[in-house]
């Protein structure tokens, strides 16, 4: 196979995920929907104190942003199950270590960016410091797609269910805890004074990983459910 073909397939994958991306612009905007309603209630349910709300911004920010990435993972490749089309993917020449990747850049393009923009607004209506909203959108930048590319590997586990939803958080939430660990970690010490590059690097190398990693764990589960 040559490196055109190649890239040709990968335009043509990429636009083709960015239009129905537009298509189904609702079902997109339901996680930013979340992440706002949800951040927005919580001065509610809390307290509107602002020093309480934010000693919890950085935690709730990630938690909240976090629930939202999984909101959208079960769609990541439910309609090429549904339409037939993944079963073409499969068998197709092309190797699906990138065509899976494209796919989750499609996704944290659409989810993780945008959440990653919002935050620092957000932040605001959480009376987050100032010195932790570049912090904030850097974590969120790096961590979002960390969560799109282990999220794959659930979202191609359970893509032949048509109920997965529980069994995809069931299966993906733990490894989701060092990314939350790290990334609300980074905001706290930014607003207490401390070093973030430890904190950043560590998420850099949890992305570098991913993307390595979790195309090809979830390609190989890609096959063991539509072929299995």
């Amino acid at each position: 196979m040559d490196s055109p073909s190649m890239s040709a397939a990968i335009r043509a994958l990429l636009r083709r995920d960015l239009l129905l991306a537009y298509r189904h612009r609702g079902e997109i905007a339901n996680p930013l929907v979340f992440f706002m309603i949800v951040i927005t209630m919580l001065p509610l349910g809390i307290s509107p104190e602002s020093a309480v709300l934010g000693s919890l911004a950085p935690g709730m920010i990630w938690v909240v942003a976090l629930l939202a990435t999984l909101l959208s993972l079960d769609s990541l490749f439910r309609s090429d199950f549904d339409d037939g089309s993944l079963e073409q993917i499969l068998i197709s020449p092309h190797p699906l270590y990138f065509i899976v990747l494209v796919k989750v850049f499609v996704h944290w393009l659409v989810t993780g960016l945008p959440l990653a923009l919002l935050s620092p607004l957000l932040g605001v209506m959480l009376f987050l410091p100032e010195a932790g909203f570049t912090p904030l959108f850097l974590s969120l930048l790096m961590g979002t797609g960390v969560l799109s590319l282990i999220g794959a590997i659930g979202a191609a586990l359970t893509v032949a269910l048509r109920k997965g939803g529980l069994l995809l958080s069931l299966i993906i939430m733990p490894l989701y805890v060092p990314v939350l660990i790290f990334g609300a970690s980074v905001v706290r010490s930014a607003i207490e004074g401390f070093p973030i590059a430890g904190e950043l690097a560590v998420l850099g190398a949890l992305l570098a990983v991913s993307i390595v990693l979790a195309p090809m764990a979830a390609a190989g589960a890609l096959r063991i459910s539509v072929n299995g």
